[in-house]
């Protein structure tokens, strides 16, 4: 197997997180640090102290969806574990992963438990303890939905299928990858894991949560949380993923649905005095109308294949629950809610 670090501009965290990557895969995995044409001096940093990471210089930064498809093509091994920078890795990380995998050739992808580096005692935001999507397409965890993110009590231990497995520690059947076709490099960053766990349950794959494979992430090691850019991919790819992925329908209903409530998210942006996330809302939509032709011509190809029912959508609306019923937390939620 191969652990795959997308590195650009990194230096920082490879000094700081990469040492326990190598000392807790040591024996079971090959390690790859796939580099995004960095201007820092990230490369030779790796080839003085860490002469036995394999480097792929990929010739340009675009983005994690370019930056993994033209590495793992590199890559040959039976699984693939994308790994972000920021994330310290924990002893016997790999082993638990693996094992639940190697049990049932059904599951396409894993994620382990993500906990938060800078508050130990709480998941972290982009994955917590497993990802699922609300019925208009939006996305939230076990452990966080919103900002709201839930102290580990071990609420979510043991096994879980979910619906999307974060990209910040992803544990992938290489083959099944390929097949996929990767992640869609239109994209660019943001919720491609997203849109890859989706197209995979469609094909009949299930995506898994394993807690007895624990890691750290720091977050935000690319792009701060609070970013309007960041805000811009988040609100344009998820229509994306939703145009491409959601059954023909209801379709033109939640596109519909979406338009008012991310209408209302741009409002409340410009409220809190956020005028740069209301206008990345806005550039995010006319992006998405835009590329509906192309969007189009992709849902049509993954339509033509034996697609199978998918499970774990929340059939309620969580923007809903969370802003009016005030349900923040996921155990909150009525589990017979979801599919």
């Amino acid at each position: 197997m191969a652990v795959i670090i997308l590195n650009w501009n990194g230096k920082k965290f490879l000094e700081q997180f990469l040492p326990a990557v190598c000392e807790y895969s040591q024996g079971l995995a090959d390690i790859y640090v796939a580099d995004n044409a960095s201007t820092d001096d990230s490369i030779s940093f790796l080839e003085i102290s860490f002469p036995q990471v394999r480097i792929i210089r990929n010739p340009k930064n675009g983005g994690f969806a370019y930056g993994y498809n033209a590495s793992l093509g590199q890559i040959k091994a039976e699984y693939y574990i994308l790994l972000n920078s920021d994330v310290e890795v924990t002893k016997g990380w790999i082993e638990p992963v693996i094992s639940l995998m190697d049990s049932d050739k059904i599951i396409g992808a894993v994620q382990p438990k993500i906990k938060s580096f800078t508050n130990p005692g709480c998941f972290e935001y982009a994955g917590a303890a497993g990802g699922f999507i609300d019925t208009y397409g939006y996305p939230f965890c076990r452990g966080r939905i919103f900002d709201t993110i839930e102290k580990d009590e071990k609420q979510y231990d043991g096994e879980k299928e979910i619906f999307w497995a974060t990209g910040a520690c992803l544990f992938i059947r290489a083959e099944l990858y390929h097949q996929l076709g990767g992640f869609d490099e239109d994209l660019f960053s943001h919720q491609e894991e997203i849109d890859l766990c989706w197209r995979m349950k469609l094909l009949g794959h299930k995506v898994m949560f394993c807690s007895a494979s624990e890691v750290m992430h720091y977050g935000g090691g690319m792009l701060p949380k609070s970013n309007p850019f960041k805000t811009y991919l988040n609100f344009r790819n998820n229509l994306i993923i939703l145009c491409k992925n959601h059954p023909s329908r209801t379709l033109v209903w939640k596109i519909l649905v979406r338009m008012v409530l991310d209408g209302i998210a741009a409002l409340r942006f410009l409220l809190m005095g956020n005028s740069k996330d209301t206008l990345a809302i806005l550039k995010g939509h006319f992006h998405f109308y835009g590329s509906l032709p192309k969007t189009l011509r992709k849902r049509k190809a993954l339509k033509n294949q034996d697609l199978k029912p998918v499970s774990c959508i929340y059939k309620r609306s969580i923007v809903k629950k969370y802003f009016i019923q005030n349900k923040i937390y996921f155990y909150e939620l009525n589990q017979s809610d979801f599919s």
